[in-house]
């Protein structure tokens, strides 16, 4: 059986910038661009969380939610820093460590280096270390495999440790709300509700088929987490060959331009992530389903890097005007639109040799 921890930063990049500038703790703080410009918020404070701002909405927005919140640009390098000197305290528990992203990591402490027998045990130590070396807290989650680590780590947050004992698993799951469960986002989470499905005990009580009919091969996926079951194992380092983000509307649309402010929304998102993976790519891939959920991909490949916004923005729009003008006839309504960025630079994607930075 194996004993897996789910380490999550609590608002990282906002908590290093209170640790790191006094005048901003205990105040909304969010990471990003400036409040009236195009850019996004990378992050927020659990100060500015509680006017409703969160990571990818755009930063104009999140000044008409809290004016008086405090605007402070990301600062990459910093965070990178800090990320090692994490890593390095994983590192003294397990090599087995799974990054994925830059505030958060999977390890697998079944058989540790410290030869401790209780995965709790080595989670808090590792909630101290951090806390000594860094200044900052996190929240920990541990149980028998990754999907129930990570919804344990909510449970307490911020700051705080969650264990789901072996034979706990459904009593833990059963009376959470489906919108807390990893990868139910909030457009699935009000199909389930049209459904009568509220709880993990009421997905747990439907039978497979059902849930496939419904959701297609995530039913699958929704019938498995509902009995705490995932057989992933944790991988230590992965060098992502894509960066992607796309988004499935509501309603399936023809209108060009809703689909343009779409892209405009996805290639904020885009950069904000290649920004914490540290990548740049030479491709630029643009993905369209159909109401028929027929799927087409146009890509367009530069001498230049593709990961500011505004050029992903610019490509991917005329990516989209060639796709429309070859389905215009018939016209055809769009579901769902996808941009993913590939062809990193040998530089980035092999570092320099040595063992990766935390979380990429």
């Amino acid at each position: 059986m194996r004993k897996i921890i789910h380490i999550d930063m609590d608002a990282f990049y906002a908590s290093v910038e209170q640790r790191d500038f006094p005048e901003m703790r205990g105040k909304p703080v969010v990471v990003g661009g400036s409040p009236h410009s195009r850019g996004v918020v990378c992050a927020a404070s659990y100060e500015a969380r509680k006017f409703g701002i969160r990571s990818a909405i755009s930063c104009y927005q999140a000044y008409k939610l809290c004016p008086e919140a405090i605007f402070t640009p990301p600062r990459f390098e910093v965070y990178k820093a800090v990320s090692k000197e994490i890593r390095s305290i994983f590192l003294e528990y397990t090599d087995l460590v799974e990054p994925l992203s830059l505030d958060e990591a999977y390890l697998d402490v079944t058989k540790n280096k410290m030869n401790l027998p209780l995965a709790s045990t080595i989670a808090k130590e590792i909630r101290k270390k951090i806390w000594d070396k860094t200044g900052l807290t996190c929240s920990a989650g541990v149980a028998t495999n990754k999907f129930l680590a990570n919804m344990a780590s909510e449970k307490n947050k911020p700051n705080g440790l969650y264990v789901v004992l072996p034979g706990e698993e459904i009593s833990f799951l059963d009376e959470l709300p489906l919108y807390q469960f990893y990868g139910i986002g909030k457009k699935t989470f009000e199909k389930l509700q049209r459904l009568g499905f509220t709880k993990g005990k009421d997905l747990r009580q439907v039978d497979e088929s059902i849930l496939t009919k419904e959701f297609g091969k995530m039913g699958a996926v929704f019938y498995r987490m509902a009995r705490g079951l995932d057989e992933r194992e944790v991988i230590p380092y992965r060098d992502p060959k894509s960066i992607g983000v796309e988004t499935t509307f509501t309603h399936d649309s023809d209108d060009f331009s809703y689909f343009l402010l779409t892209l405009e929304s996805l290639a904020k998102e885009l950069e904000m992530r290649m920004m914490k993976k540290n990548k740049k790519g030479k491709t630029l891939t643009l993905k369209v389903k159909f109401e028929d959920f027929t799927v087409k991909q146009k890509s367009v490949t530069s001498d230049a890097f593709f990961y500011l916004a505004d050029n992903l923005l610019e490509q991917s729009s005329n990516l989209m005007a060639t796709v429309w003008k070859e389905h215009v006839d018939p016209p055809k309504k769009i579901r769902l639109l996808g941009l993913s960025v590939t062809n990193f630079s040998e530089k980035e994607t092999k570092g320099d040799g040595n063992q990766p930075s935390l979380f990429g």
